[in-house]
């Protein structure tokens, strides 16, 4: 679930890129691009759980 956020958010910066928008500092591309990547990392180093699943006993 982190790793789609992290996607949708780097969408978001290389839209901002992109379109040449005029943000404010805080939401600049590269502000976003490094959220995006924050949330990347978290999601490959598995900070969030994520689905935890039972096996079955037999």
């Amino acid at each position: 679930m982190l790793g789609i956020v992290a996607a949708i958010v780097l969408f978001i910066a290389f839209m901002i890129n992109a379109a040449d928008l005029s943000t404010n500092d805080v939401f600049t591309s590269t502000n976003v691009m490094l959220i995006g990547l924050a949330l990347l990392a978290l999601h490959v180093s598995g900070v969030v759980g994520g689905w935890a699943t039972r096996g079955r006993r037999r």
